[in-house]
């Protein structure tokens, strides 16, 4: 399987497995067996994907924008993720940002150094990892739009 069709199911599986498989089913009216089909790296599921509406249906519900956030890597592409769906302030300021974003990098170069240890990154070090960066990502989303509206 080339590189950016892992990329892409890899991604699906962390959308589906974000909602969860139950309501994911629910969603989009695709079965357990179907949505595992689309995240599959078995020779006969590789030329399957999830079709984008239901993508789209996924996300809506989804904590993060797995799939999108992975297509606009591909191309290059930042994404601004405002993970809050109110239209509420977010809290702090920029200093809060600063401070968030230290312990985040921490907690991630801790996840690392534990991961490193043996030499190998296991799939659920990688886990860890991935998910410590999702979240370092959104701190610099929160300080980025911090940024943006003292700049005026």
């Amino acid at each position: 399987m080339d590189a950016v069709a892992s990329y892409l199911k890899k991604h699906t599986e962390a959308l589906v497995k974000d909602v969860g498989v139950e309501p994911a089913c629910e969603i989009t009216g695709k079965s357990k067996a179907t949505l595992g089909r689309y995240y599959s790296d078995h020779d006969e599921h590789l030329d399957r994907f999830m079709p984008i509406d239901a993508v789209a249906r996924l996300e809506e519900a989804a904590s993060y924008p797995h799939v999108t956030a992975a297509l606009a890597e591909l191309k290059g592409i930042s994404l601004a993720f405002e993970d809050s769906k109110t239209n509420s302030d977010r809290r702090g300021g920029v200093n809060s940002d600063v401070i968030a974003l230290s312990q985040r990098f921490a907690m991630l170069m801790a996840e690392y150094q534990q991961s490193i240890q043996d030499g190998v990154i296991s799939v659920n070090e990688a886990k860890r990892l991935l998910r410590e960066t999702l979240e370092l990502q959104r701190v610099l989303i929160d300080m980025k739009l911090h940024l943006e509206e003292e700049a005026g």
